[in-house]
């Protein structure tokens, strides 16, 4: 089974980025996924910067994947996606149907990402034809959608693509073209003097009771409460997953990928992680409170 870093979701300084990144060249992941797929503004790193890292990532043996945008705004949105398509070494991580449109366009296979809305076996196979090579499906999903939508897929024998599971960080969950940060801080979205790098893991929203709840990220919802699924790896596997997707986090990082690539190669269980670590991929709530409990819709 192989491990995968997901894109960084926040917006980190362009010194704190490559420093992470030269890091991960050491790391023991099989797979890295590179680009900004939350806000066209963040350009701390540009696209040559992106594609200089790919070389670099790909020399240390890692499959270097090139992800973009999950919300597309502006026909300049769309050149930049364009050009990164043509341009990408490697797979490219399709986050919006924009990005479908223009690898089957460029004839490229593509991984659909988590930003891609698929909740049934038909609009898999639509994504197939389209070259879709490996699906990572949303944490909203949970398993007892994942496993009905490949059962269905092998009931009428369609191929299916390569499965990438998201194992640990936080969820997403929702996104809107209206900026959530800029909101918080009162600024207009198109004025709001980057505020994202005053928070490195998203900015923290508790309920009145003080309890962590949200996060915001830019355009992101996310919750507070991180998915953990390492523990269930022998089951995930099971079910078909060839790839355990890790999402940066601003800490911690290695150790997460570590304890997890140990517990795989050596076939050993990991510790349970708490209650609500897995709530939605077991069709349970997401986050519970001491006096009310929010469930996923």
């Amino acid at each position: 089974m192989k491990l995968s870093l997901a894109p960084i979701p926040w917006f980190w300084p362009r010194a704190r980025m490559l420093a992470f990144y030269a890091e991960v060249a050491e790391w023991p992941v099989d797979i890295v996924y590179l680009g900004e797929t939350v806000c066209s503004k963040r350009r701390e790193l540009r696209q040559r910067d992106w594609l200089g890292l790919a070389e670099t990532l790909a020399g240390a043996g890692k499959q270097v994947v090139m992800s973009t945008l999950g919300l597309v705004e502006a026909e300049s949105e769309v050149g930049a996606m364009r050009r990164l398509i043509h341009e990408a070494p490697g797979l490219v991580e399709a986050n919006d149907l924009t990005a479908v449109q223009l690898c089957r366009e460029a004839g490229r296979a593509f991984v659909a990402g988590p930003g891609l809305t698929v909740y049934n076996h038909r609009t898999l196979a639509l994504l197939a034809d389209d070259g879709m090579c490996r699906w990572v499906p949303g944490v909203e999903l949970g398993e007892a959608l994942v496993r009905q939508l490949l059962e269905a897929a092998t009931d009428v024998r369609q191929a299916m693509p390569e499965l990438e599971l998201i194992a640990r960080g936080r969820p997403v969950l929702a996104c809107s073209a209206r900026c959530f940060t800029a909101r918080a801080h009162d600024v207009a979205k198109d004025d709001c003097g980057f505020r994202c790098l005053d928070d490195p893991e998203g900015l923290p929203l508790a309920t009145r009771e003080g309890e962590p709840l949200l996060r915001i990220n830019g355009i992101q919802v996310l919750g507070d409460a991180v998915v953990d699924l390492g523990s269930e790896w022998p089951a995930l596997e099971a079910l078909g997953a060839g790839v355990l997707r890790i999402v940066p986090a601003a800490a911690g990082t290695l150790a997460v990928v570590e304890r997890l690539r140990e517990a795989i190669d050596r076939r050993v269980p990991m510790p349970a992680a708490d209650a609500g670590a897995a709530g939605y991929w077991r069709g349970a709530p997401g986050f519970v409170s001491q006096g009310a409990t929010i469930r996923a819709s």
